[in-house]
């Protein structure tokens, strides 16, 4: 059996993409209340295996990651894109006349904007996660509040469920990281039988003009498609960025021989998982 860690519980939309990766395998989730918990769940166990959000395509690159990522050590190892559809739920017992305030992550809210505007006299309150939004209600018999999270979160702690479907954007995806011991990457890659197609790397460059096209010019040359390029602060080191940068490929040759090509016009690169390409579910 597979240890998972997450951020947040059981019925949160880590534990659906983390079934839905491991699908058929037996798994142990360990929840964890932040992202630094998670990579400390995995830095402790060398075969605890990691979930994280890395970005989403309402609210975008969750960039906390992959500087968490980068400094971890972890390797990812595998990703899985999954349809977020969010539902509004309360008390078995209420319904919509009795809801006065709704409880929910705040990305979560954000992509419930629309619906939200629709209900202004429903105090919005931001919560540490969707799915334990839910569980709290249910455990202190909260009346009058209502959560927003997965049909399966409601089903799980036994809430009724008001509206589903209630997020603006209906091709609402988050990208979500498997992460693990380096040791232990190439085992999992083996035993799942994945075939690497994808890189994530991290690299700074010198402070000169034209770096960066040379960088992205050597990787057009060898065939490698750019899917991501995020730049973020270094800090105390004013205006020198760090690039994270996600890659495909049909061709592991040309792969590491455009990495090969980089590396003298890049400092400090560190590639963070060669692993397949994610497919997405619903």
């Amino acid at each position: 059996m597979k240890k998972v860690a997450i951020q947040g519980t059981a019925g949160s939309f880590h534990d659906i993409a983390a079934h839905k990766y491991f699908e058929g395998e037996e798994i142990e989730l360990i929840c964890c209340a932040s992202f630094e918990e998670v990579f400390a769940a995995v830095k402790k166990d060398s075969k605890m295996i990691g979930m994280l959000a890395i970005e989403n395509t309402i609210a975008g690159s969750l960039l906390y990651n992959n500087e968490l990522l980068r400094q971890s050590g972890a390797q990812i190892v595998g990703e899985h894109k999954l349809r977020i559809s969010h539902s509004f739920v309360c008390l078995p017992e209420e319904d919509w006349k009795d809801i006065t305030e709704v409880n929910s992550h705040p990305i979560a809210l954000m992509q419930c904007r629309e619906f939200l505007s629709k209900h202004p006299e429903i105090k919005v309150v931001e919560a540490e996660d969707t799915a334990l939004s839910a569980e709290i209600i249910r455990k202190k018999n909260l009346k009058g509040h209502a959560a927003i999270c997965s049909k399966m979160a409601a089903e799980r702690y036994g809430m009724k469920i008001l509206q589903e479907g209630i997020e603006t954007n209906k091709h609402n995806f988050t990208r979500f990281l498997v992460v693990a011991d380096p040791w232990q990457a190439d085992e999992l890659n083996r035993h799942r039988k994945k075939e690497i197609d994808k890189a994530s790397m991290v690299f700074t460059l010198p402070h000169t003009e034209g770096s960066l096209s040379q960088v992205l010019s050597i990787l057009s040359f060898y065939n490698i498609n750019l899917t991501k390029i995020q730049s973020l602060p270094i800090i105390g080191r004013e205006w020198e960025y760090q690039f994270y940068v996600d890659i495909v490929f049909d061709n592991v040759l040309r792969y590491k021989q455009s990495i090969t090509a980089i590396t003298p016009l890049t400092k400090e690169l560190k590639i963070l998982g060669e692993y397949e390409d994610g497919k997405s579910s619903i």
